[in-house]
């Protein structure tokens, strides 16, 4: 009995941590690790702390506004300029008590953005797409492993926020149960502190939560971008190019290269060689050089191109298995000769320039 497995299966299988590439683009259109419930705790605190040391101030703004309306605008003749200089008044007022908790609010919030993401504009997760409504997928969100984390990290969350504020009344229970007979301002005094440490607590323990949650969801972000081999191999042949097509164009490159060499051999002095193996061309010109240049060079098959061009131009060659193998290996194109190999090569154009005298 034979069974027949699909290999493309394991191809497409996203086993491959993402590329800067990928996670780049992922960043590019919001898809980013991030949990909200950092944003909620990071507000809260925020706004709480606010509360324990500049408290007084919003108490104050309200206190000054039910002052201004109980012994001023309750005698007040009601007219329509009366009133809207009252509206005026009462929104200044509003606005000069809430405006503090609103910028308190906004900084946390991009406080606690910046803490997870950094600095992002992705105007692309903002654009309309139908998928977005579209109601199976909706239904397929509803009802996933998601959903159900999601879920329960809610009944987690309202179980222990429920212990928190249930712990901190109980440790003021003695006070509360003698809280009518406190005089009004204590009273309110008592119930404000009481808010104010209950909410304190409570954005410690969403703190916690929240790193618990923010990890999850890094973990799950990892998950959803990785790629499988397929993927990755596409993505270097989009970054990288094709390797077919890359090495075409190495080779069109290794044949321009050969033919600007093949054209400067016809201007060398001479052709030291191996004889066959081996062909390096010299040129000096004792106006503008300080020491003879390597203009060409190759072995095997170039080296026989190099020496035919050679021939066909009345380049002299001059056999020298140990000059040529050493100018080979320690010079390139357009280098000087080095300096130990002065003599020989000296006594090479030596013989040469003779040569050409008496011819």
């Amino acid at each position: 009995m034979y069974l027949t497995l699909d290999l493309q299966y394991f191809a497409q299988e996203k086993t491959e941590k993402a590329t800067p590439k990928k996670r780049k683009e992922s960043r590019n259109k919001g898809q980013v690790a991030k949990s909200t419930d950092v944003n909620t705790a990071f507000i809260l605190l925020f706004v709480f702390l606010f509360f324990w040391f500049i408290g007084s101030f919003v108490v104050g703004q309200m206190l000054e506004i039910l002052q201004y309306t109980f012994s001023d605008y309750l005698l007040m003749e009601l007219s329509e300029e009366n009133v809207r200089s009252m509206l005026v008044e009462f929104s200044y007022q509003a606005a000069v008590a809430v405006a503090p908790v609103m910028l308190v609010t906004a900084l946390a919030g991009i406080f606690s953005n910046y803490l997870q993401v950094g600095f992002l504009f992705a105007p692309e997760a903002v654009k309309m797409k139908l998928s977005k409504i579209d109601p199976i997928k909706g239904f397929k969100r509803i009802f996933s492993i998601r959903a159900l984390v999601e879920f329960l990290k809610s009944m987690l969350k309202i179980s222990l926020v429920g212990m928190v504020t249930g712990g901190v009344l109980w440790f003021f229970l003695e006070d509360l149960l003698k809280l009518g007979l406190f005089p009004v301002e204590d009273g309110m005094t008592l119930i404000g502190n009481l808010i104010v440490i209950m909410g304190l607590g409570v954005a410690l323990l969403l703190i916690f939560l929240a790193i618990l949650d923010y990890m999850y969801q890094k973990y799950d972000h990892e998950k959803n971008i990785k790629m499988s081999k397929q993927d990755v191999k596409d993505e270097h042949k989009k970054t990288e190019g094709d390797p077919l097509i890359k090495s075409k164009i190495k080779e069109k490159q290794r044949q321009m290269a050969m033919s600007r060499m093949m054209q400067e051999v016809p201007q060398a002095d001479v052709v030291i060689t191996n004889p066959t193996h081996y062909a390096v061309a010299l040129k000096y010109d004792e106006t503008s050089m300080d020491a003879p240049v390597v203009i060409a060079k190759g072995v095997d098959y170039i080296a026989l191109k190099v020496i035919n061009v050679a021939k066909n131009n009345d380049v002299m060659t001059v056999e020298n298995r140990p000059l040529a193998r050493a100018l080979y290996s320690q010079a390139d194109i357009g280098d000087q000769v080095p300096e130990e190999m002065f003599k020989a090569v000296a006594e090479v154009l030596a013989y040469v320039y003779r040569i050409q005298q008496n011819i």
